[in-house]
């Protein structure tokens, strides 16, 4: 009996666990004290990345904003992860590439973003590569050898 109820115990303590929510971090944020040292109308490109460490992400173009990006993402059992804090960073610059503006955003100051997945479809359907591999055997062109 007194087996049984160990054993009961461990599987209840064992389900207990298995739903305790993990957080993991992803990203960086230069610190507060790295960011006061920043002087808009000064500082340069180089001298930011200097200072502050290179970007998480760049502008489109070539001489683009820097964005450092930090996120915070829970996942609790089977469910899936949830992002519950995510901060941005964004440091412009102006077109001599001199710091202009330093900014940052939390979650609660943006908007959900719908990526959509551009996938070619092949117009190969239901062959295998046995067949497509054997099934350009004699088809030669006109210009085959170099002629």
């Amino acid at each position: 009996m007194r087996t049984l109820a160990f054993l009961t115990l461990t599987m209840v303590t064992l389900a207990m666990a298995g739903c305790t929510p993990t957080f993991r971090n992803h990203g960086y944020i230069p610190p507060e004290e790295d960011l006061q040292e920043l002087v808009v109308g000064i500082d340069t490109r180089a001298s930011v990345e200097d200072v502050v460490g290179s970007p998480t992400a760049g502008g489109v173009l070539e001489g683009g904003n820097f964005f450092y990006v930090r996120s915070t993402v829970k996942t609790f059992g089977p469910r899936r992860p949830e992002v519950v804090d995510r901060q941005v960073l964004a440091i412009s610059f102006d077109e001599a590439g001199v710091l202009s503006n330093i900014e940052s955003f939390g979650l609660e100051d943006g908007r959900v973003v719908t990526l959509s997945r551009r996938v070619t479809d092949s117009n190969i359907t239901n062959v295998s590569f046995l067949r497509q591999l054997l099934g350009n055997i004699g088809r030669v062109g006109p210009d085959f050898g170099g002629g």
